[in-house]
């Protein structure tokens, strides 16, 4: 394949990066579905922060042999011959994984699909996915024939959203392709824009499962300073504390208890769990990690509601303040944000609650949870929560909030001063 023309399928937090990188070298179309999105970008605009928007204005203003466009338009793909498939892979109300972005995409790009084609994806998916999911879908849009007329390759994403430091290009990529030939073509691709380099995996299925399992570790682990922490509760001791003192020895691991949610960790273990279940077995470490995990919140609910009745609170139309809804720091993404069950218990217990996030979206957030985030602190309150550690909320004067002396502050994150606070994780 001489000339490369790339097709970005979803300019969300993995895709816009990954289109204005190769936008530097190649001639790239950034589609997407969301017209709104495209007008967005196209007026140099990034609602989510992911984009170095001197970087997109740069490779907008490019003509001929390199140069970003965006587009909603299927016809327009249809000068592509390397198609990289970046929409999301999230998990249904019943944990399941829900591929109905990804197989629309495969029937999209089936209807465009020519002869010497490649199709890359980097959604998270479970091993063999690709191979056994998305190309029948390929194949049977297109007329084409997988690995004869057509190709495909697997590059997990590995984008950190709200990282600055290791962006795209700075994190190694594992690369992988449907052949030795597709594999290198892929990992040589890849390599033209990433400073870091990459790893070529031996098959598809290995690039897919190194995805799952670098979550689903991140996932067990952060699972047992979370469970160390429920029983830390019961002792009355500090779990902090605790992880400083086992932290003084070389190869212990200092994770801290939290919230687990965003895109990845709080969703990929459940592809994994999903792919072993359908081959009959049942994962023990995996599926408990993410039962403690998504149980957080409502601990951290009932935290603080004993905390209010020990200092002696009507629980009844008491009011609340959390600070933050984002699934971390400094990142306006709200997707599986366990704030929300936080949100969700207190109300359910008759409190008043109010959420403030300067970074994420009002609207976004109204849409998928049914919040109503306030605009400015105005109120004062019985309870404040700090969900996610914005900086932000560093330099609030927590105390000029208090409603009472006796107002609870509970920490989830450990980042304020202990003087202030009540209760932690």
């Amino acid at each position: 394949m001489d000339s490369k023309h790339i097709a970005v399928i979803g300019l969300g937090y993995v895709g816009l990066p990954l289109a204005i990188e190769f936008a530097k070298q190649y001639p790239v179309l950034g589609f997407d579905i969301d017209d709104e999105r495209v007008e967005q970008l196209n007026r140099v605009e990034d609602r989510t922060k992911e984009a170095d928007l001197g970087s997109l204005r740069n490779v907008l203003e490019l003509d001929g042999i390199r140069g970003l466009k965006f587009s909603s338009s299927v016809d327009d793909l249809k000068l592509a011959n390397i198609f990289i498939v970046t929409v999301p892979t999230p998990i249904d109300q019943f944990k399941a994984p829900n591929l109905q972005p990804l197989l629309k995409a495969s029937a999209m790009l089936g209807k465009v699909l020519k002869r010497g084609d490649i199709v890359i994806y980097e959604s998270t998916v479970y091993p063999g996915c690709t191979e056994e999911d998305c190309v029948p879908v390929l194949e049977a849009h297109s007329g084409l024939i997988f690995n004869k007329d057509f190709f495909c390759g697997y590059s997990p994403e590995r984008i950190n959203p709200g990282d600055k430091v290791n962006t795209l290009t700075k994190i190694k990529k594992v690369t992988s392709g449907s052949n030795a030939e597709i594999a290198e073509i892929v990992d040589q691709l890849y390599l033209s824009i990433i400073t870091a380099g990459t790893h070529k995996a031996p098959s598809i299925k290995v690039a897919e499962a190194s995805k799952a399992i670098e979550n689903a570790q991140r996932d067990v682990n952060i699972s047992f300073v979370n469970e160390l922490a429920l029983i830390f509760d019961k002792m009355g001791i500090d779990t902090t504390d605790v992880i400083e003192a086992a932290g003084t020895k070389w190869n212990f691991l200092k994770y801290k208890p939290g919230l687990v949610g965003g895109h990845c960790i709080g969703v990929d273990p459940y592809y994994l769990a999903h792919k072993a279940e359908s081959l009959g077995y049942h994962p023990q470490v995996i599926l408990s990690g993410r039962r403690v995990n998504d149980n957080m919140g409502m601990f951290v609910a009932n935290k603080v509601i004993k905390l209010m009745i020990n200092k002696g609170h009507k629980i009844q139309g008491a009011k609340a303040l959390i600070l933050g809804v984002t699934f971390k720091e400094d990142c306006p993404d709200i997707r599986n944000s366990k704030v929300v069950d936080i949100y969700t218990e207190l109300t359910q217990f008759g409190l008043r609650v109010d959420v403030f996030d300067p970074h994420a979206d009002h609207k976004e957030v109204a849409q998928e949870y049914n919040i109503q985030l306030i605009n400015e602190i105005e109120d004062r309150y019985d309870a404040i929560i700090l969900a996610v550690c914005h900086n932000e909320f560093l330099n609030i004067d927590l105390k000029g909030l208090f409603h009472t002396t006796d107002t609870i502050v509970f920490d989830t994150k450990a980042c304020l001063d202990r003087d202030l606070i009540d209760g932690r994780l």
